[in-house]
């Protein structure tokens, strides 16, 4: 799967798309995916690379709600719940049961807190993962040495997953069912166009730009949905247009997550700490060899590409560890630290002038016009059932006929999931071959599986990125086909010359290493703040 020349790719469109994906984060590529799976003609680009937003950035939980269910949002926890064991079941490699901690320093907050969790697990029914438990202290000093002042606690179950490389699978999925996918591929140019939509599309790398045809338009683009709805012309209806400022149908929220060393938070699993100084709940999780903290919830009024944490935020996170884990955090022990940003939705009624965190994430279906749909809102765990509904909601309107064929998409296994009854192995891990699942034979033949870079990765691993998963820039690979910019951005940093020298090799384009050195300043910590 070396790049192509951009008008090479859009030739596998001659007569058009019945349906142009904006946006390969999870929203996008279930898209694709539900719309290749129907037999439909699937196109899907993408600016920057796969899941490179806030599909990447998650604090990796495939995850019901519990806080949600506090809310009284009892639908979207229902469905949520329901979600999880459908993904768990289409990549075990890439998502797994995980059990979850809370530990209460008063009776009253524990009796509540372990009613909350029986219901959450009763909502689950069939789909638990396992049982609701009660934990006493001595339980909770084995499990979370040094937790100070607590009483009891409670065992509950949830999901765990490696978003980026879930990201690819469905990439690799939707490709496998014919899907056209392209990254580093920008929409500069939207109009309709016959029964459907004209598409100007220019390449990162190149300059050039092509048109191609579709007869409807998934406007996917995460946070950045906003931007592209200004693209749309004064013709497209009465919403949007002419590159006037539009209604903003996404308020951008911030989370922050610190990664530590498996010693400095020597979990086995995941804690949940239930309220927080600004109300939100706090997670500490194991993944992939490290501890993940997080997360926090700034409002933002800007969607910056790359989000920077804000000292509050960075102090926000040190303080509750210390309070609530009764770790003290020194700089030197965070390995990296990254924002994401997350798109809420916003322009609901009653939205304006909410924080953040009490913004609904469920999701939001926008007509545009004729064939033109923009989704937001959501989460990772509800990707495949929002792509569901996007689909139908483009046949109910006349934009689509029928499916030329029933796709069950709850059963249809992901790229690279390993045959059923193959135990994984743990996302709790270090990184490994174990991520790749089945697609892990692709490497046989490669040159340099011997030949290690740092984290589990391998020049063979290198050349497979490039060969098989679309990764151009060393960003691409040391940020998401492997995650090491998010485990170690100092490691990243040193392993970076020598893949920016594979993947020139392999692409003959240039991997931008400057940009990359630039960028794991970013993540760590003396720099970030």
């Amino acid at each position: 799967m070396i790049r192509s020349d951009l008008f090479e790719w859009a030739q596998g469109l001659d007569g058009g798309a019945d349906v142009l994906v904006i946006g390969g984060g999870a929203t996008g590529l279930g898209v694709a995916v539900q719309a290749a799976a129907e037999g439909r003609r699937v196109a899907l680009v993408e600016a920057r690379d796969f899941a490179c937003g806030t599909s990447s950035r998650s604090t990796k939980l495939l995850h019901g709600g519990v806080r949600y269910l506090a809310q009284g949002r009892v639908r979207l926890v229902r469905e949520a719940l329901r979600e999880r064991a459908v993904v768990l079941g289409l990549a075990p490699h890439l998502a797994q049961p995980l059990p979850f901690v809370v530990a209460e320093g008063r009776w009253w907050s524990w009796t509540l807190t372990t009613i909350g969790l029986k219901l959450y697990q009763w909502l689950a029914g069939r789909l638990s993962l396992g049982a609701t438990e009660v934990l006493g202290s001595a339980a909770l000093g084995r499990l979370m040495p040094g937790l100070p002042g607590a009483v009891a606690g409670v065992r509950y179950w949830d999901g765990q997953f490696e978003d980026a490389r879930l990201a690819l699978a469905l990439a690799r999925t939707a490709q496998q069912a014919g899907a056209l996918l392209r990254n580093h591929t920008r929409v500069v140019g939207l109009r309709p166009q016959g029964p459907g939509w004209a598409l100007t599309l220019q390449d990162h790398f190149t300059q050039a730009r092509v048109t191609v045809q579709a007869r409807c338009v998934v406007n996917a683009a995460g946070v950045w949905v906003d931007g592209v709805r200004r693209l749309l012309p004064a013709s497209a209806g009465p919403a949007v247009g002419g590159g006037a400022p539009a209604a903003a149908l996404v308020r951008p929220s911030q989370g922050v997550h610190l990664v530590v060393r498996r010693e400095k938070l020597p979990l086995t699993e995941a804690v949940l700490v239930p309220r927080t100084a600004d109300g939100r709940v706090l997670f500490a999780v194991p993944w992939l060899g490290a501890t993940v903290i997080g997360t926090t919830d700034t409002p933002r009024a800007d969607a910056p590409l790359e989000p920077r944490p804000t000292e509050d935020e960075l102090q926000f996170l040190f303080r509750e560890t210390e309070r609530a884990l009764g770790v003290r955090l020194r700089p030197g022990d965070v390995r990296s630290v990254w924002a994401g940003l997350r798109p809420l939705v916003g322009a609901a009624p009653g939205a304006d002038g909410a924080p953040t965190s009490a913004l609904s994430r469920e999701h939001l279906i926008h007509r545009e016009g004729p064939g033109f749909v923009t989704v937001t809102g959501g989460k990772w765990t509800t990707y495949r059932a929002m792509a569901e509904e996007v689909l139908a909601a483009l046949v109910g309107a006349g934009d689509l006929p029928a499916p030329a064929r029933p796709a069950d998409t709850r059963t249809l296994r992901l790229w690279g999931a390993p045959p059923a009854g193959s135990p994984p192995v743990s996302l709790r891990q270090a990184p490994g071959l174990h991520l790749l699942g089945a697609s892990s034979s692709e490497l046989a033949g490669l040159p340099g599986q011997d030949l290690a870079l740092g984290l589990g990765l391998t020049e063979a691993l290198v050349r497979h990125c490039a060969r098989h998963e679309w990764a151009v820039t060393v960003e691409d690979v040391l940020a998401r086909r492997w995650r090491a910019l998010f485990l170690d951005a100092r490691a990243a940093e040193a392993m970076a010359p020598r893949v920016a020298a594979l993947l020139r090799e392999e692409t003959g384009l240039d991997p931008d290493l400057d940009g990359f050195v630039a960028l794991c300043r970013q993540y760590r910590l003396e720099d970030a703040g």
